[in-house]
């Protein structure tokens, strides 16, 4: 589990696609300290796991999933990431509970700035906009931030210059895709409601089911 608190930006250093798979080599530094083969790396939200490591850069083995959900598979040598190690039961929950599991990208269609914030305006698949609550939290890129506006079509967060400088969130632009993690607890009450007992089916939130349960 992650914090959504990026530690520290590293730089690709190699990366392989052979098929539908590869291997991401990213230079580090503070992400190192502490950390060996088996532990988990957020890069640029997505959760990896460390198979091999140096001095200063650890390697992670991508699947093909992880390539088809994210935007791992745009990545180059040279390209910079955020990066976050798996929170410890007595770090800071700075940020929100994040899983490191994308839920899908989306599109930046527009920074601007106003005084001291960074608009970015996103557009993201209808099905996941509804997980995209005003004022709840989303991570980007696994940078955990607050929603400040939602409408039908895209939602947009407001970032101070430090988690400007901080992040990557300093080098993209309008056209680029970045990765997108609903909040994890949203998604947990929906499945809740859509659960029957007495069926595998989802039925959702019916006039019985508000009838039986008091509405």
């Amino acid at each position: 589990m992650f914090t959504g608190i990026v530690e520290e930006m590293g730089k690709v250093d190699r990366i392989y696609i052979g098929g539908h798979s590869g291997k991401l080599r990213i230079k580090a530094d503070k992400v190192l300290k502490g950390t060996i083969i088996g532990d988990s790396i957020a890069v640029n939200g997505v959760c990896l796991t460390v198979t091999d490591m140096d001095d200063n850069s650890f390697e992670a083995d991508v699947m093909a999933e992880t390539f088809k959900r994210s935007s791992l598979s745009m990545l180059k040598s040279g390209s910079y990431v955020n990066l976050e190690r798996a929170m410890t039961p007595s770090g800071r929950m700075g940020g929100h509970i994040v899983s490191g599991h994308i839920d899908t990208t989306a599109d930046i269609i527009e920074i601007r700035t106003d005084e001291n914030a960074i608009w970015y305006t996103l557009k993201i698949e209808p099905e996941y906009l509804k997980y995209i609550v005003e004022k709840g939290s989303v991570a980007i890129d696994g940078t955990s931030l607050t929603v400040a506006y939602v409408d039908n079509k895209s939602f947009k967060v407001s970032i101070i210059p430090h988690t400007q400088s901080e992040t990557i969130m300093q080098y993209k632009k309008a056209g680029d895709i970045v990765n997108i993690e609903c909040d994890i607890i949203g998604k947990y009450v929906e499945s809740l409601l859509k659960f029957d007992n007495n069926s595998t089916e989802n039925k959702g939130i019916t006039m019985d089911f508000l009838i039986e349960n008091g509405f």
